[in-house]
């Protein structure tokens, strides 16, 4: 197999770990998808679930991230300078998100019953933790933008690779706008999700797509066509 294609399938390999890992952290932990409340009382019930989530979670963007610098090696030779902006962004979405999750770790140190917090009533605590839990989801939503922005060089690279299909391209270009809604709906209209949903089946689609060619199918053998610019 060459080099490529070995590239091609490790990215789909990490990419298809981050997704996977992703959902069972989000099974044990439920602190995804749901409304801070229902963290708060997953947290007390099931405290040693919670902390087992926030482990596999942590390991799951750090799939991410190796991900991206797969995809970095496998989309240099196009454009190696828009392939390192789109690893540099991923990077930054890393950043934002590990800070956003010493949010959710304080919410679960708030409801451990530890004896330095008996000086709070349990309401007050709770509030506390939804407070965190929120900074939190917050956290997690600004880091969607350079998330969403690094669609656009990788899509770009995917388009103009050769060696990838230019459907995949054009998905995540999609998915980088429809992420960048996302964000601006959480922010500037929270009562509207239903604008939101459209773009998270356009996400699915885009990123379980590549995640599965490349897995699957890998990368052609033929030499890259150069990007615009591209010596």
């Amino acid at each position: 197999m060459n080099s490529i294609n070995k590239t091609a399938r490790l990215a789909g390999f990490l990419y298809f770990m981050y997704i996977a890992t992703s959902v069972i952290a989000n099974w044990f932990g439920r602190f995804v998808f749901v409304d801070a409340p229902v963290t708060v009382n997953h947290i007390m019930a099931h405290e040693s679930q919670f902390r087992i989530g926030f482990v596999i979670s942590l390991f799951s963007v750090v799939f991410f991230l190796l991900a991206a610098w797969a995809l970095y090696v496998l989309l240099k030779p196009v454009n190696k300078n828009l392939a390192l902006l789109f690893l540099l962004l991923n990077l930054g979405g890393y950043a934002i998100w590990c800070f956003s999750m010493l949010y959710l770790f304080t919410a679960q140190l708030l409801l451990s019953g530890a004896d330095y917090l008996k000086v709070f009533q349990p309401d007050q605590l709770q509030a506390q933790a939804m407070l965190f839990i929120n900074l939190y989801k917050n956290g997690s939503i600004i880091a969607q933008i350079p998330y969403g922005i690094w669609l656009f060089p990788l899509g770009y690279l995917v388009f103009k690779s050769g060696f990838l299909p230019k459907i995949l391209g054009i998905l995540l270009i999609v998915d980088g706008f429809g992420l960048l809604i996302y964000v601006f709906q959480r922010f500037l209209l929270p009562g509207y999700e239903v604008i939101s949903y459209p773009c998270m089946v356009v996400s699915f689609i885009a990123e379980l797509s590549l995640t599965l060619w490349l897995l699957i199918k890998g990368a052609k053998d033929q030499e890259p066509t150069l990007a615009d610019g591209q010596n």
